[in-house]
């Protein structure tokens, strides 16, 4: 099953407004626009919606008097108003008869539009959840017993070590026994490696092979915050506690209550807000922005970074007593250039799930002369470069199989100059004349023209300054004649 991101219907009636808002939301949410109420309930019927946010002032039909109408018809809808006006009258007569959940006043700051809409999305989680739990608690014991073991099964089917794609030879073998054995144990974990590596996938995996797999796993990437909200997002705030906190927030700790949570780029965070975290990992409590009281929350912390933190510590950036809680136990995610045995079979996954959206073609797979050229190459950035070179390659082709020549030209190169290493390495140790090594080398440009042109030999042969039939010629003689 593929996470798909949450979906939002944006209602405006400025282009300029509507065009911004979706630049904003659109790398985190499903963006559906709409100029007015009229179009926005075509959205509506067409679409399926989690999360509306809507201008109040427009044409016809105002944002109160249209959420209302949403509410009758999509009461599971959460419901955001905006505007640009200091009178608030009619948006807070609507909170009630409309559900509305929050209130934001242009102008608009991204980071907090931002903060809005995730919280937006949780609560729309965390509604399915209570309604999915109030129809099991009309079933008997048995049933529901039955119910938690299927979705137990399908969790850990779903994101288990076996979901970790690798050879069978793969170094990430010895990671994954490593990370099945401290799973059970409730102890921190710290995930170093390479951005791309695949930290949450194996933070995910251990979630669900520990006795809180049955409890929720959250995510938070604290790079991607300022102090003031990542201390809103994982801890929560109460109304009124800073600008535009118009309801009370549950934060991440407290949803993550009896399961896991996992601080993606760690290393990123101020040494002000970790010595707000050291406190609450050392407490188990955590204290809501704008609250006096602390709340106890039991919680595993799985923390990931692509930094040394070690060099960080000894530099002044990350507390001492902060990694030691963070690292009861520390795993290295090895680069994709450290497996290439991996590339293969993880390129038949990406490519597989890159297709299962029917969006991106219906290749079968791969050429051997493709996977050669994946393998060749370093991948600086690792897993998340690998994709993107799949989806180009998808883009690109026009028969059943993703051959080498649908590969960009730095992968090609990178191909290229790995064979030449090997082929320098065996001219070396020939001890032939210079005339046989000159003709393996040229053997090799050859084929690299060839490739590049998809094997046209009218074109390659332009290339190379020579005629087609001089090309064929030398194909002949060195046997690369293409069957």
């Amino acid at each position: 099953m593929i996470n798909t991101p949450p979906t939002v219907l944006v209602v405006d009636d400025e282009l300029r407004s509507l065009e911004a808002l979706k630049r904003t939301l659109v790398d985190d949410f499903t963006v559906f626009t709409a100029g007015s109420a009229e179009e926005a309930m075509q959205v509506m019927v067409a679409e399926f919606v989690q999360i509306i946010l809507c201008d109040q002032r427009m044409p016809g039909t105002s944002g109160v008097e249209f959420l209302r109408q949403v509410r009758a018809q999509w009461p599971d809808t959460v419901r955001i108003i905006l505007s640009g006006y200091t009178e608030t009258e009619d948006i807070i007569a609507g909170v009630n008869d409309a559900g509305i959940w929050q209130y934001l006043l242009k102008p608009w700051h991204p980071d907090q539009l931002l903060l809005t809409l995730k919280g937006a999305a949780n609560l729309w989680r965390l509604q399915q959840d209570n309604q999915r739990l109030s129809l099991e608690l009309r079933d008997s014991p048995q049933q529901i017993e039955a119910r938690v073991s299927a979705k137990r099964i399908e969790a850990k089917a779903r994101a288990g070590l076996d979901r970790i794609t690798r050879a069978p030879d793969s170094p990430l073998n010895d990671l994954c026994n490593l990370a099945l054995k401290v799973a059970p144990h409730d102890l921190s974990i710290l995930l170093t490696g390479e951005s791309g590596t695949g930290k949450e996938l194996l933070a995910r995996a251990i979630h669900y092979a520990s006795g809180r797999s049955e409890r929720a796993f959250v995510v938070e990437n604290c790079g991607a915050l300022p102090d003031q909200l990542l201390e809103a997002e994982l801890f929560g705030h109460k109304r009124g506690a800073f600008t535009g906190a118009y309801e009370d927030r549950i934060g991440l700790f407290q949803q993550a209550d009896g399961g896991t949570i996992f601080l993606d780029e760690i290393g990123d965070t101020s040494p002000a807000f970790q010595v707000k975290l050291l406190r609450a990992l050392q407490e188990g409590e955590i204290r809501p922005v704008g609250s006096p009281r602390s709340v106890s929350v039991d919680v595993r912390v799985i923390a990931a970074t692509n930094r040394n933190l070690e060099d960080d510590m000894r530099a002044g950036r990350f507390r001492v007593d902060l990694y030691y809680r963070l690292a009861g136990m520390t795993l290295l995610a090895p680069p994709l250039r450290d497996r290439p045995m991996d590339i293969a079979p993880i390129a038949q996954g990406l490519l597989e799930r890159a297709q299962a959206d029917h969006k991106h073609g219906r290749a079968k797979g791969f050429t051997a002369e493709a996977l050669d050229c994946l393998a060749a190459y370093r991948w600086p950035g690792n897993v998340r470069e690998l994709q993107n070179e799949i989806l180009r390659m998808l883009a690109l082709a026009e028969g059943e199989w993703l051959g080498a020549e649908l590969l960009s030209p730095r992968v090609l190169r990178a191909a290229a100059g790995e064979e030449q290493e090997r082929e320098l390495g065996m001219l070396a140790a020939l001890d032939g004349s210079l005339k046989e090594r000159v003709a393996q080398l040229e053997a090799r440009i050859i084929k690299e023209v060839l490739v590049r042109n998809r094997w046209n030999k009218t074109q390659a042969a332009a290339e190379l300054g020579l005629s087609r039939v001089g090309l064929r010629q030398k194909l002949a003689r060195i046997g690369l004649e293409k069957v």
